[in-house]
């Protein structure tokens, strides 16, 4: 792996290590939140209604949580969700509309005086090109840019919530690429929908490094999670054909051989999300990324044939580049 110029190593976390969990790639969620009481917390879901997310909102409602869902599809969201939110905790934002982040964040913060969870949840991947807000790549928009203007107007109620979580969603795909410093939208070179949606996992997580830095003197924590490879409608945008090539089905439809053994469910897609937003093995861990249900081996510490799905990469990881990408985006919000 490559070291960046003028460097001789990354800026890496020492608790970027594994804590032996207990827990494993294909624990449930209702394992996770065994014991566990969260009663009178309030948490923000965003996507909550919907995969992995829906089963996360299920999971901390059935921990006692009040589960907040910002739903760019409202209808679906109340659809989805019956019996486990109530409409009025189901609120219109869309991430790709800053005016809609704003206003969800400011009705929020009238209508709350504390945030305990947050959970960066929703997404989208490989879709084709399309721009949005000041001409910027749309994964990269709503996957970081939307989701770093709700946690920026958020942090100072998370603040003055003690012992607050926030968890960013990244994916194994954040190893296709760092932040591309030169052309973050694509304005130069030619759009590669896979680098486009690496980059904005990597800038997933990111964000929690630098929401760590920023606010554990405030004891807040922020993660990072890779939830494991899962069959959700963000694969919408995917042919049969690109899932066979990526080997995630065979010819006839079916799933792969690889996607067997290395797929979850969605309750168990939910969990490590739900590991570093309830466990207490994490109250003095903070600022590391996640997957299947405790903190990742960094790449050169898995084996060579599962680092594309396994393990997080050091630029995802580098605080120093976590600090740049916030300053970036802060400039992108600006102009």
């Amino acid at each position: 792996m490559c070291l960046k110029e003028g460097y001789n190593t990354y800026m890496i976390s020492k608790q970027q290590k594994p804590t032996n969990s207990g827990f494993h790639s294909k624990t449930n969620a209702d394992e996770i939140i065994k014991g566990i009481d969260i009663t009178n917390k309030i948490a923000i879901v965003t996507g909550g209604y919907s995969g992995i997310g829906l089963e996360t909102t299920r999971a901390l409602v059935n921990a006692g949580a009040k589960v907040i869902i910002p739903a760019k599809r409202t209808e679906i969201a109340c659809k989805n969700l019956e019996g486990i939110v109530p409409n009025e905790d189901i609120v219109e934002m869309n991430l790709g509309n800053l005016n809609s982040v704003k206003k969800f964040t400011e009705d929020f913060k009238e209508n709350f005086k504390k945030l305990d969870l947050l959970i960066n949840n929703a997404g989208i991947m490989a879709c084709p090109e399309t721009r949005i807000g000041n001409n910027w790549e749309s994964q990269f928009a709503v996957n970081h840019i939307g989701h770093f203007l709700l946690t920026k107007e958020l942090m100072n109620t998370m603040a003055e919530t003690d012992g607050a979580r926030f968890v960013s969603l990244s994916s194994s795909a954040h190893s296709l690429t760092g932040i591309l410093w030169d052309d973050i939208h694509f304005e130069t070179n030619s759009y590669d929908k896979w680098m486009a949606y690496g980059q904005s996992k990597t800038a997933s997580s990111l964000i929690a490094i630098e929401f760590h830095k920023r606010m554990i003197d405030k004891g807040v924590s922020g993660y990072s999670v890779h939830p494991g490879g899962i069959l959700t409608p963000l694969q919408r945008h995917l042919q049969k054909e690109e899932m066979v090539a990526l080997g995630w089905m065979d010819e006839d439809g079916a799933p792969s051989e690889m996607a067997k053994n290395f797929f979850k469910t969605t309750s168990q897609g939910a969990s490590t999300t739900l590991w570093c937003a309830t466990s207490s093995s994490l109250n003095e861990i903070g600022g590391v990324f996640c997957e299947d249900c405790d903190v990742a081996k960094r790449k050169n510490e898995v084996d060579e044939s599962l680092q594309r799905y396994f393990g997080v990469a050091d630029w995802a990881i580098d605080t120093d580049e976590a600090s740049k990408l916030w300053d970036i985006t802060e400039k992108m919000l600006a102009s």
